[in-house]
């Protein structure tokens, strides 16, 4: 269980005991109660924060996939109240090293914002001939900047875990929502990358101070890319010289699968400040 991974991870490496919740269907609590029993955490119900936002379409949300319909949940977050500021991370992700407040926030207020070129994974595409990687990567990022009309460079704000101020999502919502008509749910149907969103609304109103960071966990986005850094001895103690935690996104890696994937709502987590 994917979740449960993360949790325990959590639990062994949170020096600063961070106030942990975990988000699913209403339907599904009382399993993960049952898995996650003795583990410091709170669950909430996806549909309690989908509901602090009354510009849903309920029409809209209930015929959602289920990986479009985590990323509203993830990035509506904030709107609960509980922070200023947290860290959106995936349960398909797990920590390696400690971690506090330190890797997360630059001051009392400002928090680290992951923005970089995508040169790492870009890399492994050249190395392996893998030119629609690139072509995808790039493809979608200049989508994001055409929404805001931003020249230059090509950015990528991913991948999660990303820690997220609660007044870039306001300025998103009342600003460029507001303009366009669209509630979140919307805007994530007409460009399914809340990161992506997230980054350039940062880059467009500036609500906050950017203070870029590479990504905090090593992602394997493909098996190949996984096999590469076993013939690399990549193993996690030389992976934590560089990076809080691991990533091996669930397309490819179904070991730890409860609910059947057609089945199963996408889990969203965060570590609140």
């Amino acid at each position: 269980m994917r979740a449960k991974r993360l949790a325990e991870s959590v639990q062994q490496f949170n020096k600063d005991s961070l106030p942990f919740y975990l988000s699913v269907p209403r339907d599904d609590l009382t399993l993960f109660r049952e898995h996650l029993a003795g583990i410091e955490l709170t669950l909430l119900a996806d549909e309690e924060i989908l509901s602090a936002n009354p510009q849903h379409s309920e029409s809209l949300i209930a015929k959602m996939p289920g990986n479009h319909l985590q990323q509203v949940v993830k990035s509506e977050f904030w709107r609960l109240g509980l922070c200023l500021n947290y860290l959106m991370i995936d349960s398909d992700s797990y920590f390696i090293r400690s971690f506090g407040i330190s890797d997360f926030m630059y001051d009392d207020v400002t928090p680290y914002t992951v923005m970089h070129e995508g040169k790492e994974l870009l890399g492994f595409a050249a190395r392996s001939g893998q030119a629609k990687i690139r072509r995808n990567f790039i493809k979608d990022r200049a989508a994001a900047q055409n929404y805001f009309g931003r020249p230059g460079r090509i950015y990528d704000f991913g991948p999660t875990p990303i820690i997220c101020h609660a007044d870039v999502w306001k300025r998103l919502s009342e600003d460029y929502g507001r303009a366009h008509g669209l509630s979140f749910a919307e805007m994530i149907t007409l460009f399914p990358n809340e990161m992506l969103w997230y980054g350039e609304a940062l880059l467009y109103y500036k609500p906050i101070p950017i203070m870029p960071v590479e990504p905090l966990f090593k992602v394997f986005h493909y098996i190949e890319q996984y096999e590469e850094s076993l013939a690399l001895m990549e193993n996690e103690k030389v992976l934590a010289e560089n990076y809080l935690g691991i990533i091996n996104q669930s397309n490819w890696d179904k070991a730890l699968d409860l609910i059947p994937k057609k089945k199963r709502s996408w889990k969203s987590l965060w570590l609140k400040r």
